[in-house]
């Protein structure tokens, strides 16, 4: 509890540090740049104490929340403290709160742009992919001459620049949601289907044998003993699918869409120098992706609750 009490000490003395540069620099002249470092450090100083505070006192549930709710507060007030003291043009970086107000005045805008890139294009593009790079690789898992054919074909998909290959989908597919979602759907079928042919062999021979003993045709070990066992797997490559369902869907609209979008909004408005609009959508991208990866998180845990992983 010593510890705890000298970091609760320099927490208290951060604070005191922040509160004492912000009445030094009304207004901000943008050229006290050992001022706008004490903001950093401070920040961060703050941050780290009282997190290393809740990690001690709070229950371990509940402290995994906290923790890093607190480090993001002291992110963002480290970046709000640095862009008013060193006055940088919000062309290059706006603040937090600019952001914010930025958010807060276009959510009809921005809930268009939700729609069109991500109910419209993420969702069904990953939805597609990860279903098809599943039932190909139960395919795969039946015929092994069309694994070692689809595997090398597969990595040679992932090593396809996405800017090369959007504009041809944008081409075949027109303007709108659906090149996107051929996108997704590129991008994201090879993961699923080399995770899930990885998982589908992850269970041990005993295992197998003990199923082939019982006499169980390939459709029960199957559902009963090899796919259980790749649930990690598959979870993994759905994880991984949701971020790249993302950008591929972005970077998508960058080659033509209607004039609405993530994407599009990003493009035209760096052309028009409103940096805190992108950021806004930056913001939006960074909670939808946010969301979907905890849900499919909290989803991983309640099926694969037999992993070793999860034992406390």
């Amino acid at each position: 509890m010593k510890r705890a009490g000298l970091t609760f000490a320099i927490s208290l003395l951060a604070a005191i540090i922040i509160a004492a540069s912000f009445s030094r620099a009304n207004p901000p002249t943008g050229r006290d740049w050992a001022l706008s470092l004490a903001f950093v450090i401070t920040s961060w100083v703050a941050a780290w104490s009282l997190s290393w505070i809740a990690d001690l006192v709070l229950p371990k549930n509940l402290s995994r929340f906290i923790v890093p709710a607190i480090f993001g507060v002291g992110i963002i007030a480290a970046w709000q403290a640095y862009v008013i003291t060193s006055n940088i043009p919000v062309v290059l970086l706006p603040s937090p709160s600019q952001i914010g107000a930025k958010f807060a005045s276009s959510l009809p805008i921005l809930g268009a742009d939700f729609v069109q890139t991500i109910v419209h294009a993420v969702i069904p593009g990953w939805l597609m992919g990860c279903g098809a790079g599943f039932l190909t690789a139960l395919i795969c898992d039946r015929n092994d001459f069309l694994k070692r054919g689809l595997l090398p074909l597969g990595n040679l998909v992932a090593a396809l620049p996405i800017v090369g290959v959007a504009p041809i989908l944008v081409m075949w597919f027109g303007f709108d949601w659906p090149s996107k979602a051929a996108m997704v759907v590129v991008m994201t079928f090879f993961p699923m289907l080399i995770n899930t042919l990885a998982g589908l062999n992850a269970s041990g021979h005993m295992e197998k044998d003990l199923m082939k003993s019982y006499g169980t045709s390939w459709f029960t070990t199957l559902l009963k003993l090899r796919l259980p066992a790749a649930m990690p797997f598959i979870f993994n490559a759905l994880k991984i699918n949701s971020t790249l369902a993302m950008i591929g869907a972005i970077v998508a609209e960058f080659f033509g869409t209607p004039i609405v979008g993530m994407g599009f909004r990003m493009s035209t408005e760096v052309g028009r120098q409103g940096l805190d609009m992108v950021w806004a959508e930056i913001t939006v991208a960074a909670l939808a992706g946010s969301f979907f990866y905890g849900c499919l998180a909290f989803a991983e845990r309640k099926v694969t609750f037999w992993h070793p992983s999860y034992r406390r």
